[in-house]
Parts: C-alpha cells; structure tokens; sequence
C-alpha cells in the first residue's frame, strides 16, 4: 500500500490562488468546499484574520456552528475589537439557541460599529 500524500484539488496551488479559489466557491454558495480550501490555508496561515473569518462564514452558512464558534472565539482572542468577528459570533451562538451568550457579542458588535441606542 502506498502511503506518500498526494494532494487533492482543494490544497493544490499557492496560498494567493487557494484563497481566491476559496473566494469563488463561497461566492458560488458552496460552503462546504470552501471551507475546505480554507482549513488548510488557516492551517496554514494562522495570524492572519481574513481566512479565518471566511472559514468562520463559510462554517456558519453550512451549519457547522460549533466549527464557526471556535474559529470565532480564536479570532476575537487575538483581537477583542474584531466587530465583525463579534456579530458573526453572537449570532452563531443564536442559532444554537444560546441567547444569553449572544447578548454580550452582540451588544459589543454593535459599541464597535458606532451603533449606540438613541436615548
């Protein structure tokens, strides 16, 4: 049997061509194969934001919410003022009917958009 690794399509290519690649198959609503291309460029990668966050997005649209929850929380580990990050994270938390854990995300997302009440 041979062991040696052979490469599949989705981790073929540079790290620029994955994440166009993988820009393309979130644009075409196949999350799924997005976030395959991503996992490995993240992996790959791990400082930077902008994979992380689509892999989170990617995660969240195929209901992987467990997957995007801790792609999230990694992201606002590493940067607390993420709004993005936090909106995203409040409302996974949501879909998995975790309300209250939500509230404090999602109040944060919004102070860091400049969203404020009117009183």
């Amino acid at each position: 049997m041979d062991t040696t690794y052979e490469p599949t399509y989705y981790d073929q290519g540079t790290a620029a061509e994955r994440w166009a690649r993988a820009q393309l198959f979130f644009d075409a609503k196949d999350y799924a194969g997005a976030a395959q291309v991503l996992a490995g460029l993240v992996e790959e990668v791990p400082e930077q934001t902008g994979p992380r966050l689509l892999l989170a997005r990617a995660y969240y649209h195929s209901a992987q919410l467990r997957r995007a929850e801790a792609e999230l929380r990694e992201i606002i580990e590493r940067d607390p003022v993420e709004h993005y990050a936090r909106l995203m994270l409040g409302r996974t938390l949501q879909r998995q009917a975790r309300h209250q854990e939500a509230e404090p995300h999602l109040r944060i997302a919004s102070a860091l958009a400049g969203d404020f009440p009117e009183q």
